[in-house]
């Protein structure tokens, strides 16, 4: 795993409040994790980032071991890692889930 990905990573993870690592882009999901992930995710109506790990094969090999979950999708909330499909779903249905999602939107100035 070279440096140059793990900063990539932590980049991305630093400067987008909202980020789901997943299998395709939100229009065009690539697996039903990743798309139910998403339904979560516009449910809230905040926006979100997103890095298509099909796209960058490198990072997909690499996140599981920087974020000590094997699995995509992966949801980062304000550089702290949510969790997966289920805990992401699982969140949505008690309500956390839209709590934490618009409390970064708002941090992050994006509540329009």
């Amino acid at each position: 795993m070279s440096a140059d990905i793990l900063d990539t990573i932590k980049d991305q993870i630093e400067t987008n409040p909202i980020l789901l690592y997943m299998k395709g882009s939100p229009a065009a999901p690539q697996c039903g994790f990743s798309a139910q992930a998403v339904r979560c995710l516009i449910s809230c109506g905040q926006r979100f980032a997103y890095v298509d790990i099909l796209a960058h094969p490198e990072i997909r090999a690499a996140l599981p071991g920087y974020a000590s979950w094997p699995t995509f999708p992966q949801l980062w909330v304000e550089g702290e890692l949510v969790g997966g499909s289920d805990i992401i779903t699982e969140m949505l249905e008690s309500g956390e889930l839209k709590t934490i999602i618009d409390r970064a939107a708002a941090t992050a100035g994006n509540d329009d």
